[in-house]
């Protein structure tokens, strides 16, 4: 049997037994066909080596997109990613193919992030003018964001039926389908029954849009996109003055260090923002250290 088949079958274990999202198989099969096109026949698995694999990763530092843009060394990694998981898999087949831990990762950059101070975060929610006909539900949006730390698309698919409004709490299913536990605080769930109480429809979607449709099962259409949500966010905080990039993320960016600065341990911020890996979490313990060489700085004279 060729690699061909093997990447096949893989990604029919993804999808079965490893339960995965329809985004993530959808990427996986895109990396993975990638590697198929270098190869460029259906070889034996058992014939993969590092050379190979050099002069695959070589292949994907030279790619060219329409733009003449080259792949940023992070999509670069999750191509090779994809390529350790399936070597994985054919290891736990008993296939005698290339061992995954062989190939390392390329080094990236230390990721930073952007954060809002309270001041900016209240400048930002000021912004809105809750007189006008979306004003309840955009400064919903924005205390929800701020308030749980989710994801735009884990926003994007609330439902008025899921969030407990009085117990302050919610679950969400975050990326590969992880279930996690969210809290409310008390001021975004005021301002979202505050929100609701502005409707008069029946619609399942806690954030709607505009679109009139007298299809009354026609949920999904009045669902708000997250697009949508971006653009809104990017909007008030363009009203609040605020120069810095402000997106959906940069409010859980500034809702997971507010949480560290303010005695968080980094394992409860992790599970709260629903990463797999404390690597992941621990980019922001830069920008809390980063807030205590501020208060030395302001206090220690």
């Amino acid at each position: 049997m060729g690699i061909n088949e093997y990447i096949k079958n893989f990604l029919e274990y993804l999808e079965v037994t490893g339960n995965k999202s329809p985004k993530t198989l959808e990427n996986y099969r895109h990396y993975l066909e990638r590697f198929k096109e270098f190869l460029s026949e259906n070889i034996d698995p058992k014939k993969l080596d590092i050379k190979k694999i050099q002069n695959y990763r070589l292949y994907l530092n030279r790619i060219k997109d329409g733009k003449g843009k080259a792949l940023g060394i992070k999509t670069q990694n999750y191509h090779i990613i994809a390529l350790r998981a399936f070597l994985k898999y054919l290891a736990k087949n008993d296939v005698n193919a290339l061992a995954p831990e062989k190939i390392e990762l390329s080094k990236i950059p230390e990721r930073t992030v952007e954060v809002l101070s309270r001041e900016e975060l209240e400048r930002l929610f000021k912004a809105v003018d809750q007189t006008r006909k979306h004003g309840p539900r955009d400064l919903s949006i924005l205390e929800t964001l701020y308030s749980t730390g989710l994801r735009v698309s884990e926003l994007k698919s609330l439902n008025r039926d899921q969030v407990d409004l009085k117990r302050r709490e919610f679950m969400v299913r975050g990326k590969g389908r992880k279930p996690r536990i969210v809290f409310l605080s008390k001021k975004a769930a005021d301002t979202i029954s505050s929100y609701l109480k502005t409707r008069n429809d029946n619609f399942k979607p806690l954030f709607i849009n505009s679109i009139k449709d007298k299809d009354i099962l026609a949920d999904e259409k009045r669902r708000l996109s997250t697009v949508s949500i971006q653009n809104l966010v990017r909007k008030y905080a363009l009203k609040a003055g605020i120069i810095k990039k402000v997106t959906p993320h940069t409010l859980r960016h500034s809702y997971a260090t507010e949480l560290l600065i303010n005695g968080a341990d980094i394992r409860s911020v992790q599970e709260m923002l629903g990463h797999s890996s404390i690597t992941t979490t621990q980019i922001y313990t830069h920008l809390t250290n980063k807030k205590l060489r501020e208060i030395h700085e302001k206090y220690h004279k």
